[in-house]
């Protein structure tokens, strides 16, 4: 886990140009690929915010499933990752991706904490999936 989240560290550090006013690198996306991905970015806010409520309802099932089906690797074809990826930069992909692949660890992590009665873990596996929206978003920018 400390491989990526130095992986992340490096892909921000290697991202950022001197742009005036915003340091972000732009990614130059046709607009309706543009829309798509904002469509999706507030799609990934609302599920986290579902997730964090699930899992202080003790929702752990729930929260997993939430976890999997909107953000993990297995939504990647729901998102339509496959056909943005071409207009994406690289360390945009590999971010986008790094985040699909937290966000099903956390779905273990979670399902685990209903079992193992403790949320430490399933918060720490939570907190790789935003570090790699941080990361992402830090780095690039559509606008």
């Amino acid at each position: 886990m400390k491989i990526s989240f130095a992986f992340l560290a490096i892909l921000f550090l290697l991202g950022v140009s001197a742009q005036a006013g915003d340091g972000r690198r732009l990614a130059r996306l046709p607009e309706r690929m543009k829309e798509h991905m904002m469509h999706n970015m507030r799609d990934h806010l609302s599920a986290l915010q579902t997730i964090t409520r699930q899992l202080a309802d003790g929702e752990y099932d729930a929260a997993a499933d939430t976890a999997e089906q909107r953000l993990g690797m297995s939504s990647m074809s729901r998102h339509g990752a496959a056909h943005m990826a071409p207009y994406m930069p690289k360390g945009m992909r590999a971010a986008g991706t790094a985040m699909h692949r937290a966000a099903s660890r956390f779905a273990v992590a979670a399902r685990n904490a209903e079992v193992e009665g403790g949320l430490s873990r399933a918060f720490g596996a939570l907190s790789e999936v935003m570090a790699a929206c941080v990361a992402c978003h830090s780095a690039y920018r559509v606008h």
